[in-house]
């Protein structure tokens, strides 16, 4: 005889997992990047400062699009320690 607990009669049946609007968001940038970086691949000239070099085009772009990727993430990482230290001090108060 198989006896159920308690925990297993009130919890809700299993659903189907679904994508948030941000994981939505981010896949479609994502796609729409790539469909970019395919359709320009010719090569670019770029100068910066003292630097003079040749690139192919989707390599600038995903370049580009990893730099600003690590600067948003920084940014959101600082602004969480804030936060977190702004709740801290509250705390304290």
């Amino acid at each position: 005889m198989v006896q159920e607990s308690a925990s297993d009669s009130t919890r809700p049946p299993a659903q189907g997992r679904r994508l948030g609007g941000g994981a939505i968001a981010s896949l479609s940038g994502v796609g729409l990047l790539v469909i970019f970086m395919i359709q320009n691949t010719q090569r670019v000239r770029l100068e910066f400062l003292f630097w003079d070099f040749t690139w192919p085009l989707w390599l600038l772009t995903m370049a580009s699009a990893l730099l600003g990727a690590l600067v948003w993430l920084g940014l959101g990482a600082i602004r969480r320690h804030r936060r977190r230290k702004e709740r801290r001090q509250a705390r304290r108060d």
